[in-house]
């Protein structure tokens, strides 16, 4: 899977903590991938995933800073 800043993925739902949330990506690593989970009312939640913990869905249409 090719990934590229602003991608969505899902995560893994086995994986603690974000498992099952979409992620925004704002770094692609040779690992996986750097990004952020949206929280409402708490801003971003800035998270670190595996290529094999993850999905691509899509890419976001606008950056969130």
């Amino acid at each position: 899977m090719e990934l590229k800043v602003n991608d969505v993925v899902q995560i893994n739902p086995s994986v603690d903590r974000f498992g099952g949330c979409f992620m925004q990506i704002t770094e692609v690593k040779n690992w996986g991938a750097q990004g952020f989970v949206a929280v409402p009312g708490d801003g971003p939640a800035y998270f670190r995933v595996k290529n094999e913990d993850m999905e691509k869905v899509g890419t976001a249409p606008w950056i969130s800073d």
